[in-house]
């Protein structure tokens, strides 16, 4: 299984964009071109359904060593062998999601600010999201950050920090040069044309960035 600290490209398979009929063929792609790690994001989704989906997907991900992680509900790890699970500031605390599985995942926090970066790492995150940098659909009620502060969280945090937010192939470029080492892309993948050219394209500017 691929470590965080080899993961650059985090993409998400939210169902907000895509039909839960689409997952295998949308993760396949993912697989294909090169996506270090893979969330299910499903927010008006029960977790018996989003259960059922990343079962099917968990086998998709495993087979290429892809960590395969679920937003918002430890439940879910406890019935399917996913990899991690990911909290946001309004969800369960790291410690409780560890508290309530008995076997060892990956917990990852979203973060908004460089106060809540440094936070979450105090608390035991394995890695934070960092964002949104730009307007984004799927963060309707946060306000941009920018990018100004992707250095200083840079020096603040030793965890992988993975930038999110509106971030696309068109503006990657701008998003490394500030600072940025791992980004998550959520639409511009599930939108892609051709999801695996458009994976290795974007692991390209990462990978030349390191």
């Amino acid at each position: 299984m691929r470590t965080l600290a080899e993961c650059r490209l985090y993409g998400i398979i939210d169902l907000s964009y895509i039909e839960a009929r689409d997952v295998s063929r949308v993760a396949e792609a993912m697989v294909e071109g090169g996506v270090d790690m893979v969330q299910l994001r499903g927010k008006d989704r029960s977790i018996g359904e989003l259960s059922e989906i990343a079962a099917g997907l968990h086998r998709i991900t495993f087979a290429s060593g892809t960590p395969l992680l679920v937003n918002d509900h430890p439940e879910i790890a406890k019935r399917v062998s996913v990899e991690g699970v990911h909290v946001g500031q309004d969800d369960e605390s790291i410690a409780s999601v560890r508290g309530s599985l008995e076997r060892k995942v990956l917990v990852g926090k979203s973060t908004h600010n460089l106060a809540q970066a440094s936070a979450a790492q105090e608390e035991g995150a394995d890695y934070i999201g960092f964002g949104p940098l730009f307007t984004t659909p799927t963060k309707p009620d946060y306000q941009p950050i920018g990018l100004s502060d992707i250095q200083q969280v840079h020096r603040n945090v030793a965890l992988p920090i993975f930038c999110i937010g509106g971030i696309k192939i068109d503006n990657l470029s701008e998003v490394i040069a500030a600072g940025a080492k791992r980004v998550v892309i959520v639409s511009g993948l599930l939108k892609a044309q051709d999801i695996p050219h458009y994976a290795r394209a974007c692991k390209k500017l990462l990978t030349a960035a390191i």
